[in-house]
């Protein structure tokens, strides 16, 4: 009996690692302990993983208290007192309505063991590129795959692959960006954490097909257990002759370097990204020159995220046809989503292209929280796009995502439900790229500060008719202006929420109203005499005693002292206080 527990960042934070440690401190006869990475389940963390020959017993939302429970079933194989943390069937459909490729390892193999990745099928690909096929071979099918890249632009890989390759010069570079700044997004992450040999493969893969002796790895600071376990693996793949010189012995060599980012989002653009690397301020370049010509330190690269690099093994070992075989015509293979925000299951789902938003928030996601109704979802993090419930059956691919006004992106997925403000929602967007902005263009540097004041003007009751307008040819002028993707897409989630949510916009302006009951500057709360028993409970949870009333007697809100925090709110179970 093998118990394995899922530490990955989302286990760990819930408390994995005590469970582990208190497991480690019982009794449990001839069963071993073990790690892996994240399962994608990531609302039911901490999860146990009870394997016995080919039966897999999954445990949920595990506490250290739970310890000796588990000990005793592998002791004695008596379940009886770990029914009640065993998955149930309606969780189980998060995983088994999936199709898994990048994330195939994920969950399943230990991270920080090479032997465990060797006898999933690792590296396999890998040793058929360097033996079998020649690097023009490998690019064909990577092109008849058609696999796109997995960071949000959608750019064919084969032909960023190609174009590095018939660039001239011996030294050349093969880059993954792994900066994921997206809010929300935490796919990359995952699978480094999770599975980093794969990434590894992908990349030397990659390599040889274009060339390069040196990859480098640009990942974020803030992601310090991707950090951890990468740099383990790459010394693993060191030691077993899998990166360095004359790699299972060809004339093929690939050093690997790691470079710990600042955590700035406009280094998710390539250019700003290489900039870093050579360690200058993270501001794009203008193009031509492409990366494929000249990009670090002037040398032919090639640029792609962790994503991306992860469907490569896969790819080679089953196919391109195989991988074209699921999605769309013009969006082929599989795509993983960080899903977050109001749904019963967030987490990391992956799936073939040409599902629907509404498979993978109610079908898969389970739906919203708590009965409330679904309002819309952003795509593609601070550079997508709100798209409003009456578009749920969008189907999922670059050009349908696309005409919403929303993008693929990384895969960042919020579900809103009905009590989110879209004019805040757009807001807290545009506040983040505002702040990420670098600054070196003026559309982007200035234009989106001026969005962001308009919008906290509308939000705080001080809006004026013509902002609506205003704010949309601001949109406009930004887009059309900015130097890269970062300035660029930064006006869509204000341009989709004027398009579909413009009356919400004009109930902040015309009516000082928020209808979602969000905007604390629009908001004022009271107490429904015939609700309030008298309880006492909202007075108790008021911080500056802005609540007064006898017990069992109704009571009221001082609404000059009350600074609108909600307290009183969230805690009467009476319903008995309203947002007016």
């Amino acid at each position: 009996m093998r118990i394995v527990v899922g530490e990955g960042s989302c286990g760990i934070a819930a408390g994995a690692q005590k469970v582990r440690n208190a497991l480690l401190e019982c009794d449990l006869g001839n069963a071993t302990i073990g790690i892996t990475g994240c399962i994608g389940m990531c609302y039911l963390e901490p999860i146990v993983d009870i394997y016995e020959d080919e039966k897999l017993t999954r445990l949920v939302k595990v506490q250290p208290s739970d310890a000796e429970d588990i000990a005793e079933y592998a002791r004695t194989g008596d379940a009886s007192k770990i029914e009640r943390l065993i998955v149930s069937d309606e969780d189980k459909e998060f995983l088994e309505k999936q199709t898994r490729i990048a994330l195939r390892r994920c969950g399943v193999i230990d991270p920080e063991e090479i032997e465990d990745f060797v006898n999933n099928d690792g590296y396999t690909a890998l040793k058929k590129c360097l033996t079998e096929l020649t690097p023009e071979q490998v690019i064909e099918i990577i092109k008849v795959s058609g696999l796109a890249g997995r960071g949000g632009a959608g750019f064919p890989t084969w032909f960023k692959w190609n174009a590095a390759r018939q660039s001239e010069g011996e030294v050349k570079y093969l880059i993954c960006n792994a900066d994921e700044g997206d809010p929300g997004a935490f796919m990359d992450r995952a699978v480094i954490e999770s599975d980093p040999h794969n990434l590894i493969e992908g990349m030397l893969i990659g390599a040889y097909a274009i060339g390069a002796q040196h990859a480098v790895v640009y990942v974020r600071a803030e992601y310090p257990l991707a950090i951890k376990r990468l740099n383990r693996a790459i010394e693993q793949a060191m030691e077993k002759g899998i990166i360095g010189n004359n790699i299972f012995g060809t004339d093929f060599s690939c050093d690997f370097t790691i470079k710990a980012g600042a955590g700035a989002f406009v280094c998710g653009e390539e250019t700003a990204l290489i900039e870093s690397l050579e360690g200058h301020r993270g501001m794009p370049r203008l193009k031509p020159p492409f990366p494929a010509a000249s990009g670090y330190w002037q040398k032919p690269s090639n640029i792609n995220n962790v994503e991306t690099f992860a469907n490569v093994s896969w790819i080679i070992n089953n196919g391109g046809e195989a991988f074209a075989a699921m999605g769309t015509e013009s969006s082929k293979g599989t795509k993983v989503f960080a899903v977050t925000g109001k749904i019963k299951r967030s987490g990391l789902v992956e799936i073939p292209m040409g599902k629907t938003l509404k498979d993978v928030i109610f079908d898969i996601g389970g739906g919203i929280k708590n009965g409330k109704e679904f309002k819309a979802v952003q795509m593609g993090g601070p550079s997508g796009g709100c798209i409003p419930s009456k578009l749920i059956d969008t189907v999922i691919d670059y050009k349908a995502l696309g005409a919403t006004g929303a993008i693929m992106g990384s895969g960042g997925m919020v579900v809103m439900d009905e009590d989110t403000c879209m004019v805040g929602m757009a807001k807290f967007f545009l506040d983040f790229t505002a702040k990420e902005s670098c600054g070196k263009c003026i559309h982007c540097r200035i234009g989106t500060k001026r969005m962001l004041e308009m919008l906290e003007r509308i939000t705080k009751g001080e809006g004026k008719n013509g902002d609506i307008e205003l704010l949309e040819e601001l949109c406009y002028s930004v887009k059309d202006g900015a130097l890269c993707g970062l300035g660029q897409t930064a006006p869509n989630p204000v341009l989709t929420t004027i398009k579909y949510f413009r009356n919400e916009y004009e109930a902040h302006i015309n009516e000082k109203k928020c209808p979602a009951g969000e905007c604390t500057d629009l908001i004022e709360y009271k107490i429904v005499d015939d609700k309030c028993k008298g309880c006492t409970l909202c007075a108790r949870n008021c911080p500056v005693d802005a609540i007064s009333g006898e017990v069992k007697k109704t009571h009221t809100i001082n609404t000059e002292q009350c600074i609108k925090c909600g307290r009183c709110y969230s805690s009467c179970k009476f319903g008995a206080i309203i947002k007016a």
